[in-house]
């Protein structure tokens, strides 16, 4: 029987860790450092995800036979190059090809270079020139730090104050460190945003089935943006013809690119798009599973996922299969998440959670034998069904059984 180490600790973790142990070919699932919502489908390891030296220990002497990459951190730390160096098999980018998502300056000038549909764009690390530039631009304003944030970089500013003052923030005060010593200023676009992710392996690119993911912390898209409130898939808003469209001008150009580059791209390519009047246009890159798209898509997904990997690493024929269902999650998140939330507050009702749902927990803890929240996002209460209507209800009724002091979670996903 194989073995799969899976490297992170959140939802999308779990999701992976669920999926990967429903293979009859995988003997044991480990997640390095996971969370305790995963033990009843996987053996936790207490390493973090960056001390690269002691996941490769643990892989060499447990003898992992397959291990997978979750977060972006320790991608564009550059964990693929370590394992690979060491003879072990690893899914995710390189160092070199995890840039996609480590710098948004990167990706636009990729985007660019190869005529990959977006939106215009000019790139600043001087405070001053920076306010120039976006006082002769209409609102909203779309800024962007350049490097790592959490999901939390973007701002998309209303008026000219608030614009500036998020430039003086990521410029002057720091407020998103080395990650926002560069800002992406774009252009505003105008359309549906979805998610479009591929399994890529070179220039193989085989791509998912759409998701949609709710950014915006608040009812109706208000409030700042967040890692992510909770997602659905599939995504019947955006026509046939934009989603085979993004295939050909989006995807596969952005895999050839990057082998054109010297970059080739192993892993799951994340497009985040937005249907305009002019057809899909790329708002971001990531280099890896969203989360929380890859918790709906994964429950969609007939395919054993080991087998899956195996064959895209080796070249063979793939072919996805995916249910007809409808699959939707919604995140439960801590009081003042996106800013600054406590932890430690106990959770009550998890194991009344019933009727074909699953509850990834994406920031938990044992505290005392009680699951206790430990993170920003806390849990995504997920389930499938024919149908959206029925997928909401149910979702929500679950959750309804769910308690922690303060928790907070939209209530319009999927509607």
């Amino acid at each position: 029987m194989k073995k799969v180490l899976i490297i992170g600790r959140g939802g999308r973790e779990h999701a992976l860790a669920h999926k990967f142990s429903q293979s009859p070919q995988v003997g044991q699932v480990f997640v390095a450092p996971g969370n305790p919502g995963m033990s009843h489908c996987a053996t936790l390891v207490d390493i973090d995800e960056t001390n690269f030296a002691a996941l490769i220990d643990f892989a060499q002497k447990e003898g992992i036979d397959l291990s997978f990459v979750g977060p972006e951190v320790p991608l564009v730390m550059g964990i693929v190059d370590a394992f690979e160096h060491k003879g072990l098999r690893i899914f995710g980018p390189r160092i070199n090809a995890a840039i996609i998502e480590g710098s948004k300056d990167f990706a636009k000038q990729l985007m660019a270079k190869y005529n990959i549909p977006t939106s215009g764009y000019e790139t600043f690390t001087d405070l001053t020139e920076a306010l120039t530039y976006v006082a002769h631009l209409q609102p909203p304003y779309v800024l962007k730090a350049d490097g790592l944030a959490a999901g939390k970089g973007v701002v998309i500013a209303q008026t000219l104050a608030e614009a500036q003052a998020a430039l003086t923030d990521m410029l002057q005060a720091n407020k998103f460190g080395q990650a926002g010593a560069k800002v992406v200023i774009e252009d505003f676009l105008v359309g549906e945003e979805f998610s479009f992710m591929a399994f890529v392996h070179g220039e193989n690119v085989y791509p998912m089935e759409i998701a949609r993911d709710h950014k915006p912390v608040f009812n109706d898209n208000q409030g700042p943006n967040t890692g992510g409130m909770g997602a659905y898939t599939p995504a019947v808003q955006i026509p046939a013809q934009v989603v085979s469209n993004a295939i050909e001008t989006v995807l596969k150009p952005t895999a050839k690119a990057m082998v054109a580059e010297g970059r080739s791209f192993t892993g799951i390519l994340y497009a985040g798009l937005i249907a305009t009047d002019d057809g899909a246009k790329v708002i971001e890159y990531n280099a890896r599973f969203g989360d929380p798209e890859a918790e709906v898509l994964l429950a969609r997904l007939n395919n054993d996922l080991y087998q899956l990997i195996i064959d895209i690493l080796d070249n063979n024929p793939v072919t996805l299969d995916w249910s007809t269902d409808v699959a939707l999650g919604v995140i439960v998140s801590s009081p003042g998440y996106p800013g600054d939330y406590p932890t430690g507050l106990p959770i009550t009702g998890l194991e009344q959670v019933a009727d074909g749902v699953i509850t990834y927990h994406c920031g938990t803890a044992l505290q005392d034998g009680q699951t206790v929240t430990n993170g920003g996002r806390v849990l995504m209460v997920t389930g499938t069904s024919a149908d959206m209507a029925t997928v909401r209800e149910n979702v929500y009724r679950q959750i309804n059984k769910i308690h922690f002091e303060g928790m907070h979670y939209r209530t319009d996903i999927g509607k």
